[in-house]
């Protein structure tokens, strides 16, 4: 396995000299059909078909291509750790996706580079702030058009925005080929909470819980939020079938989950935009129920706010609420 953080490069020379020049794809069409085939999925926590983003905005009218290095969940910071020892993998992803879609402006959101010689395609860095939904890819879409960055169910086929970890990606199946990436589909992951060693780490597609936590030194583990704030909890003999946003959070085992779980939604019902019912009213009435253990109305709730925001926040608030009901079940008696 060639893992990703190997290929860390000071500068730009490093970089070419370790993993080749900049792959342009010069066929049109030629860069998509290898994602399509490599089944890349997007590492910012959506799980879509990197492919399909691709081909949707490549027919549009002057496309543009964006960059997301927003990183408000507090418990990530792959995406910081990525653009600090691989830039330019990051930029050469981005580079490849203006000409597969033939973009008329590309943008890194939430970071700043400087411009490299290879570049065709000039950058535009845009500023974002630390807010939890301020990388949602409406968001962003606000942004770079010089709005505030706040999210909307307003959805633009012209605006192609990717995680960064996904066009590092790009670039690999770029050089390498689809299958090379099949056989070496890894995520990055940072694990926190109950581990002696807290960090960034990069494993296989399909890893058990258990791999993670053995990796950062977790012991006495009832359980590890996989995703995010957005995310499911899973208990450690279980498999990551979607790893979400890369974040995971051990809980030990003198640890409420659903304690830790109100916690959590008191502090995303505090990011919400309270631009519509179930972000102003919805997610700080179901942190209270949660909070105050009234567990027939935090069913209640969660099928009140699931599906009917301006934007998905309140949907992956549901979820999580979801996962910690089930998986602490017992905690509810």
């Amino acid at each position: 396995m060639r893992p990703l953080l190997d290929a860390a490069a000071r500068d730009e020379d490093e970089h070419i000299a370790r993993n080749g020049p900049l792959p342009w794809q010069h066929t049109p069409g030629a860069l998509i059909a290898a994602l399509a085939e490599a089944g890349l999925a997007g590492r910012g926590g959506a799980n879509f078909p990197t492919w399909r983003k691709l081909a949707r905005t490549s027919v549009a009218d002057r496309p543009v291509v964006i960059a997301n290095a927003a990183e408000g969940e507090p418990a990530s910071h792959k995406d910081k750790v990525l653009l600090q020892r691989c830039p330019h993998l990051v930029l050469d992803g981005l580079q490849l996706a203006a000409e597969a879609v033939g973009a008329r402006r590309v943008y890194l959101y939430g970071a700043v580079v400087p411009q490299r010689k290879s570049d065709r395609y000039p950058i535009t860095c845009v500023e974002a702030p630390d807010t939890f939904t301020a990388g949602e890819s409406s968001a962003v879409m606000a942004a770079v058009n010089g709005r505030k960055p706040l999210p909307t169910n307003d959805r633009r086929d012209d605006m192609l925005v990717q995680n960064v970890e996904t066009l590092a990606r790009i670039a690999q199946i770029a050089r390498y080929g689809p299958r090379w990436f099949r056989r070496h589909d890894t995520f990055l992951a940072t694990v926190s909470g109950a581990v002696q060693r807290p960090g960034v780490y990069e494993v296989e597609r399909g890893v058990a819980v258990q791999r993670l936590l053995d990796l950062a030194g977790g012991v006495g583990t009832k359980a590890v939020l996989i995703g995010g704030y957005h995310g499911t909890w899973l208990r450690p003999h279980e498999t990551i079938a979607d790893p979400g946003a890369g974040v995971a959070i051990a809980l030990p085992n003198n640890e409420s989950g659903l304690r830790k779980t109100a916690e959590i939604v008191g502090y995303l019902a505090s990011q919400s935009t309270r631009r519509c019912g179930p972000c102003r009213f919805g997610l700080p009435a179901l942190a209270e129920a949660l909070s105050a253990r009234r567990w027939n109305q935090v069913r209640q709730l969660v099928g009140l706010v699931d599906g009917r925001g301006a934007c998905h926040h309140p949907d992956g608030t549901a979820r999580l609420v979801r996962s910690a009901l089930a998986v602490f079940e017992e905690e509810s008696r």
